[in-house]
């Protein structure tokens, strides 16, 4: 990718030709513009300013749309009158269509034009009343057998008569039941005729009218496959999505990122599968039955799991057991003597163990304490990058409500020349976000694909160095420049400004790559393994060497990256995974 061109599209930068992300020492920049912290990184490819370009449009197209509720409410509104206008309907009986045919006015229009009687049956619009409305001055309600006067009967398009308390408390018991209230249908057990929504709004109490206008405005956006609400807490807005557009990842009005597919938070390169797993193993029982399997043994007498919190090997299982029994042997205690090894062995176990009476056991509680132990390491880095990210959003509001102002009187800079300190921020938050969820990649990436796993592993690590200098920048080294002013502070812009360019553009390369399943490593793992001899002593003829001797090839031409030891085409300049110059 084009990281170069982006870098010094957007800061000004002069030539910066070095390793950023690698830590290689091919060439080293300017100690004036970085310090040594800050040096031997490695950009990505940059032949092609094209591709920068390209990105660069990429970056800012979005496949999605954010609809606050006034947008949804005018969205609702326009589609109402089209189907009004067209159909020549009253608009009540137009949003009952468009509520029975999810919202999509196309459908409404073929479904009405090729079958109107049809339509109607199934919606519940009559045309005329079932029921002929008799002329009296009082009449029997329907429901509760009382006599009225005229004037307290109401009636659907159906024409069965129920009195306005018997129809008040139906329509509240079915808006208070939920969101079934907009399909409403007559008392009347054989009538299919439905309440239409001025019928509801006339005899509801304010609140329930609330309720039954709030269930409408939710059915636009639940009837509808293109659009979902934000499942951030307290957030009224939805996202329209552009179906099959590929990345799911959207982000809402109110800052949280999340995936349209799942509805979970925002978790590329992972898929949505892959997270599910995850969250089920993190809040399933299955790993608290490893650790117990992992770190105690069963009381022989009444079978419950106890954990050894002592030194010596008697042990005594709590009441109303109290039995006494050997750790290792699980023997009663009394078989236990001078005969067995004394008090604090146990030669009884180790006979037995020799025989194999315990190898099945052991190596059960074993394997569990490897799963335990491997699973923990994944999951104690995934949340460690959680809550750095948690951290990493307060310190990005508190920069955009306080330090900024701060900085700008500082140093005499207006607050919008201040704006790449902000987009660091924001990319460390998005870098975190992207850092958290390789570890759950890397969980579940298969073991015996050793190509694949060592190179996960080192893209990995080098994205985590090089969001530590981003961070470290962003966070400690702006830390003077909040106390005194600095003639230095334009030095330092550049710094940020490129750590943030270079740093986008190698987690964009990582997403990539993982989303793809490295599949070119597993494409010529065996290639590349079967080279890394020969890089390696390619590698090791000195830094004095020239790029070109750097890397070793075979005999068609093609040669092997000495720092993942990917098989490159010979035409290639840069490694096609690493993108490390020849």
């Amino acid at each position: 990718m084009d990281s170069e061109d982006d870098m010094h599209d957007a800061n000004d930068v002069e030539s910066v030709d070095d390793d950023f992300y690698s830590g290689g020492d091919d060439t080293a920049m300017d100690s004036d513009d970085y310090d040594d912290d800050g040096a031997d990184y490695e950009f990505m490819d940059n032949d092609d300013s094209d591709d920068s370009d390209d990105l660069f449009v990429n970056r800012q197209q979005k496949n999605y749309t954010v609809l606050k509720e006034e947008d949804i409410r005018q969205r609702q509104e326009d589609d109402i009158g089209r189907v009004s206008a067209v159909l020549s309907i009253p608009r009540v009986a137009a949003c009952m269509l468009l509520r029975s045919y999810n919202w999509s006015v196309n459908n409404v229009h073929e479904a009405w034009f090729a079958d109107e009687d049809k339509v109607r049956k199934a919606v519940g619009l009559l045309k005329n009343p079932t029921v002929q409305f008799p002329n009296a001055r009082e009449l029997k309600c329907g429901i509760c057998f009382e006599i009225y006067p005229r004037d307290r009967i109401e009636t659907s398009a159906c024409g069965h008569p129920y009195c306005t308390t018997c129809w008040k408390a139906y329509i509240s018991t079915s808006i208070n039941d939920g969101p079934g209230c907009l399909m409403l249908r007559c008392p009347d057990p054989s009538c299919s005729a439905a309440v239409i929504q001025d019928m509801i709004d006339k005899l509801s109490s304010d609140e329930d009218k609330e309720k039954y206008h709030h269930y409408i405005l939710r059915s636009y956006i639940e009837y509808n496959r293109k659009t979902k609400w934000c499942p951030a807490a307290g957030c009224d807005c939805a996202v329209e999505y552009v179906v099959g557009s590929g990345n799911y990842d959207v982000s809402c009005l109110c800052s949280y990122s999340f995936c349209w597919n799942c509805t979970e938070e925002a978790h590329r390169p992972v898929d949505c599968d892959t997270v599910a797993k995850w969250i089920l193993k993190n809040s399933a029982e299955s790993e608290n039955m490893n650790w117990i399997l992992a770190n105690s043994k069963p009381c022989p007498k009444c079978k419950r799991p106890i954990e050894k919190n002592q030194g010596c090997m008697h042990m005594t299982c709590t009441p109303p057991c109290k039995f006494e029994f050997c750790w290792l042997c699980l023997s009663a205690w009394t078989d236990h003597g001078e005969r067995t090894g004394g008090f604090y062995a146990c030669n009884r176990y180790e006979v037995a163990k020799q025989d194999g009476e315990f190898d099945e056991a052991e190596r059960r509680r074993e394997m569990a304490k490897n799963s335990l132990e491997r699973y923990t390491h994944y999951y104690e880095r995934w949340a460690t990058n959680q809550s750095s990210r948690q951290k990493a959003l307060a310190d990005l509001h508190n920069m955009e409500t306080v330090q900024l102002e701060k900085l700008s009187e500082k140093q005499s800079q207006p607050e919008s020349q201040l704006k790449f300190i902000i987009e660091a921020w924001l990319q460390i938050v998005e870098c975190r976000r992207v850092l958290k969820w390789t570890y759950a990649y890397g969980y579940y990436l298969p073991e015996h694909e050793q190509a694949k796993r060592q190179f996960f592993e080192y893209l990995q690590g080098e994205a985590e160095a090089g969001l530590e200098r981003l961070h470290q920048c962003a966070e400690k080294e702006l830390q003077p420049y909040l106390q005194d002013p600095s003639d230095d502070f334009n030095n330092f812009r550049t710094k940020l400004a490129g750590l943030t360019s270079v740093t986008r553009n190698f987690f964009e390369n990582l997403v990539r790559a993982l989303e793809n399943g490295l599949s070119d490593v597993g494409s010529s793992s065996s290639k590349a393994v079967g080279s890394e001899s020969s890089a390696a002593e390619s590698s090791s003829k000195g830094k004095g060497s020239s790029s070109g001797n750097k890397n070793s090839s075979d005999n068609s031409g093609n040669w092997v990256c000495d720092q993942c030891t990917y098989m490159n085409k010979k035409s290639a300049t840069t490694c096609h995974m690493c993108q490390r110059r020849r």
